[in-house]
């Protein structure tokens, strides 16, 4: 009798805890395969400003916009560990930066050009208006260096000390590399 029910207090004890770790674990981190689908876009958005062309346009209330730029961060880590966030910098408009072993960061006409374009903040969101738990590296298959088209919302406040356009994303298209 003593193992019979030592063995339903075994038994309905690791239901239980089975069934509690199955519920954090779904708790815990989004599905990246549904997140990845909903963002993600096969096509490239039309009409896609550059960062500079955005900056003139927006204001400090947030606007419908698609802009293009390289995932990059003037000397910094341009991704948020963890986050679906990360900064652009303006794709230059000129061919040199496309030679294969181009660095950005220290080829003097790209630092030049650099020190007065805007760079964007670019954050993906969930439902709960709170970035989404999952590096974009991962989610998106990016690095810094790709060249994207973000579809979202943003502001541009020309009272801040650095020309930043804030990005609330709700899709991204990264572009093929020119071969």
């Amino acid at each position: 009798m003593n193992g019979r029910i030592s063995r339903r207090v075994f038994g309905s004890s690791c239901c239980l805890l089975l069934g509690a770790c199955g519920a954090l674990v779904s708790a815990a981190a989004p599905d990246a395969v549904a997140v990845r689908k909903q963002l993600l876009l096969d096509a490239e958005p039309q009409g896609a400003l550059s960062l500079t062309a955005a900056k003139e346009k927006l204001t400090t209330t947030p606007q419908p916009v698609v802009i293009a730029g390289r995932i990059g961060a003037k000397g910094m880590d341009p991704f948020l560990a963890g986050k679906a966030s990360f900064s652009l910098l303006e794709i230059p408009d000129d061919d040199h930066a496309s030679k294969p072993g181009h660095d950005d960061d220290n080829c003097p006409f790209c630092k030049k050009r650099a020190a007065k374009a805007p760079i964007a903040a670019v954050q993906f969101v969930g439902a709960d208006g709170k970035p989404i738990p999952m590096d974009a590296r991962e989610l998106f298959g990016v690095a810094k260096g790709s060249d994207v088209v973000i579809r979202g919302s943003a502001v541009f406040d020309p009272k801040l000390g650095i020309p930043v356009l804030q990005v609330t994303a709700e899709g991204i298209h990264v572009r093929k590399p020119a071969k």
